[in-house]
């Protein structure tokens, strides 16, 4: 599916401002051979993901993802700070931050899932540490289990920037399921 926004869908006008105009495309949810997936574990959904044997989730092209890796009990998922991510201050918006952390810290969790296992997040507590801007570049965030119990699990992500620096950081429970 392709969609692309514009001002004419926009609540402001924007007529009198320069403008950009994206266009988003991401494969629809549920394709891909659904019954395999479902016979393999949490990393190899991921990994198939990543392999491209399924489709990525729309949410990372929505964002615009531009790199992900996953290992068992550690995810990484890579941006390139844009415009589109800007709030009105100049920066890049704190939910895109914590869509970042959130999918890290979830997907590590994801990660050690067995076959037949699901999970959801509880929380998400977040820690926003320096700005990231166009000039932040690329930005790195891995999430990494904590403590996974049979029922609950407790994952952090960190996002920094090519220098190593830590832009921010969460913490997120979750509860497994199946």
């Amino acid at each position: 599916m392709t969609q692309t926004q514009d001002s004419d869908r926009s609540a402001v006008d924007l007529s009198r401002w320069e403008t950009e105009t994206r266009e988003v495309t991401w494969a629809l949810p549920g394709q891909g051979d659904l019954e395999a997936l479902a016979q393999l574990d949490g990393l190899g959904q991921l990994r198939a993901i990543e392999e491209g044997l399924m489709p990525p989730p729309p949410v990372m092209a929505t964002i615009d993802v531009c790199g992900f890796r996953a290992e068992r009990g550690s995810v990484t998922v890579q941006l390139r700070a844009q415009s589109f991510h800007y709030n009105p201050l100049g920066v890049v918006h704190g939910g895109m931050i914590a869509t970042l952390l959130d999918t890290a810290a979830g997907c590590s969790v994801h990660s050690t899932l067995a076959v037949g296992e699901g999970y959801t997040s509880l929380d998400l507590t977040t820690k926003f540490l320096r700005p990231v801007t166009l000039d932040t570049g690329l930005v790195t965030c891995v999430g990494t289990v904590i403590s996974r119990g049979r029922r609950t699990a407790l994952a952090e992500a960190r996002l920094t920037d090519e220098a190593g620096r830590v832009l921010a950081h969460a913490t997120s429970s979750c509860m497994i399921f199946g």
